[in-house]
């Protein structure tokens, strides 16, 4: 039993390290939009690479398994960001 709940709580914990990578994503990608800089947006595409890491972890830890929420997230701000990059004449890098 000992190993099933340590198995779980891996699990959770993965995951939750994906959800926050996500979270902070957000809040670069939101700071990038209401106030693209040259700066911001760099942050923004770094957390990006971050949350990228976090997520393909979370994917080979699980199996995919309890990630979709996190990669919706994740889906919707890559967009947002590209948005601002679009707007800003910079491409994605």
């Amino acid at each position: 039993m000992p190993k099933r709940y340590d198995s779980s709580l891996q699990a959770n914990t993965t995951v939750s390290q994906a959800q926050n990578a996500v979270n902070k994503l957000h809040f670069a990608v939101s700071q990038a939009m209401s106030h693209p800089t040259e700066q911001t947006i760099e942050q923004a595409e770094r957390r990006l690479a971050h949350t990228e890491q976090a997520m393909l972890q979370a994917e080979r830890s699980l199996g995919g398994q309890g990630v979709e929420l996190a990669e919706e997230m994740f889906s919707e701000e890559k967009r947002r960001l590209n948005s601002i990059q679009s707007q800003n004449g910079q491409g994605n890098q």
